[in-house]
């Protein structure tokens, strides 16, 4: 256990910075940019969108989804719902507009909002968050991780992440300086090999980012895993952040915070939003909690960032976190059903597929099918079979392309009458 007094130094103390060697393997990745990219640059070369006029190639999904708009294809490409969430949410955010929330917030955010937080990792957790010094609501969770990674980053600082990855972990780092290592997760079980966790981290090591349940392979990472990293956390002394969005889309096994475990808690910041929970992606109402000195430390870049954001949408999510455990239940339960008519028809169309544990997506491998090029074959995928997906190749770094090649995710948080008309349309490739 760490002392109080000694958090703050967690949060602030400077870290000595040695240049990594240079190296490929399964999990050490140096992508420190060149020195005369300017700043913007070095953000897209860090996600990999840097062309090689120096211009910005366009996003995979900004590509599919004018494809699938081009070809009226079924757009399984990205992962927002095309249904609207809970009634009450809506309702207490129409509400909070009558009543006049539509100024700036408070900086760290609303109170009834903040509470809330609390009391739902409280109520679902255990976990004792004070609602006034240990939570700050942000833009989302992408603004929650910016701010953080460069609250915490510093030129020459390593970031280690798992791999397919969430895109905005790469461009952040780059972005802060840091150099990105990654640890893989392989098709179909995706369970990282401790070996090589354990070789990722170093004293180098600034941020461990740990998201599960994870985007885009939608495995929970076990209790063995979470302990590894508290460990490996501890002895390099460095910073765990979680990415949670997907905490309540889980289906047949429980979402436990890295938080919950000892040795946590004086070292993590722990972020979420109500996005994917309750249907509200567009709203980008999210938050952090963590000890008050890193909250500090976060809020000190968060506040020139956005400032402030959503003020109406901040109690109406405050009143979803408090919606009865049915709630939760049942669109756990709902999710998953959806899920299964995906993963029934890609098996059907041939693919091999990995069931996913949590979250919006299934990742498949269409190498059965012949193709051992997923991008060119997602942009073929429209012609031939009326649907969209992305290649996961888009969420990995380049020299690791080889291993994902064949492999492709499709979103199943998408009304059932769509999944079954795309289940219908990919059978075609059977």
């Amino acid at each position: 256990m760490i002392h109080p007094n000694e958090r703050s130094r967690i949060a602030t103390a400077p870290r000595q910075r040695t240049r990594p060697t240079l190296a490929y393997g399964v999990s050490v990745s140096d992508f420190s940019p060149a020195p005369r990219l300017a700043p913007w640059q070095r953000t897209a070369a860090g996600a990999g969108l840097l062309a090689d006029d120096g211009g910005i190639a366009a996003t995979i999904f900004a590509e599919m989804s004018a494809l699938a708009l081009r070809t009226g294809a079924i757009n399984l490409g990205q992962g927002f719902p095309d249904e609207d969430g809970p009634a009450e949410v809506l309702e207490a955010a129409r509400q909070a507009i009558s009543d006049g929330v539509n100024q700036y917030p408070p900086g760290i955010g609303l109170p009834v909002l903040r509470e809330a937080v609390a009391r739902h990792q409280r109520r679902f957790y255990g976990i004792d968050v004070d609602a006034a010094s240990e939570v700050l609501v942000t833009a989302g969770a992408t603004e929650a991780l910016a701010a953080t990674i460069l609250a915490f980053v510093d030129d020459g600082d390593e970031v280690v992440t798992f791999e397919p990855y969430y895109d905005a972990y790469a461009a952040l780092i780059a972005r802060a300086g840091g150099v990105h290592r990654t640890v893989p997760l392989r098709f179909p079980d995706w369970r990282p090999d401790a070996d090589e966790l354990r070789a990722a981290v170093t004293d180098r090591t600034r941020l461990i980012i740990v998201n599960s349940p994870h985007n885009p392979t939608g495995v929970v990472f076990d209790d063995e895993i979470l302990e590894l990293v508290i460990e490996l956390a501890t002895r390099h002394d460095a910073i765990v952040v979680t990415d949670e969005v997907y905490e309540h889309l889980t289906f047949g096994m429980p979402h436990r915070p890295i938080v919950a475990l000892p040795g946590a808690r004086e070292r993590t910041v722990s972020i979420s939003s109500g996005g994917k929970t309750f249907s509200t992606t567009g709203w980008k109402i999210g938050w952090l909690t963590a000890p008050a000195p890193l909250v500090t430390a976060v809020l000190a870049v968060k506040q020139y960032l956005t400032y402030v954001n959503g003020a109406p949408f901040q109690p109406a999510i405050a009143a979803g976190l408090d919606l009865p455990d049915t709630f939760f239940a049942d669109a756990a339960a709902t999710l998953a059903a959806k899920r299964d008519v995906l993963v029934d028809g890609l098996t059907a169309a041939g693919f091999a597929v990995s069931t996913p544990q949590a979250g919006y997506f299934v990742i498949a491998d269409a190498s059965p099918l012949g193709v051992d090029d997923g991008a060119a074959f997602c942009r073929e995928l429209p012609e031939r079979a009326g649907v969209v997906g992305v290649p996961v190749t888009a969420f990995v770094h380049p020299e690791r392309h080889d291993a994902y090649r064949s492999l492709v995710r499709f979103a199943f948080c998408k009304r059932l009458s769509v999944l079954e008309d795309a289940s219908a349309r990919l059978r075609r490739l059977g």
